[in-house]
């Protein structure tokens, strides 16, 4: 059985974004809005969040949610040498 980890806000706010891209769990709605994730704490995985959405269009309870790396902060990987 293959297990999908998610990862956590913390680790998506190291890689520079700081929005979610929530996106309703009924394939024939397609409806999505990027939001602040601010208000959820860092050890919060994005897959926790996904059951709580419901949709402002067609009701439909649980979601996609992705990282919005739109307007990211870029990160540059440190080199020692």
């Amino acid at each position: 059985m293959l297990l999908e980890q998610t990862i956590t806000l913390g680790q998506m706010r190291q890689s520079g974004a700081r929005r979610l891209h929530v996106f309703c769990g009924d394939y024939k709605c397609s409806h999505s809005v990027v939001m602040d994730a601010d208000c959820w704490p860092e050890s919060l995985r994005l897959s926790d969040l996904e059951t709580l959405f419901v949709c402002s269009v067609c009701g439909h309870r649980g979601a996609d949610v992705r990282p919005d790396h739109q307007g990211a902060e870029p990160r540059l990987a440190s080199v020692d040498g």
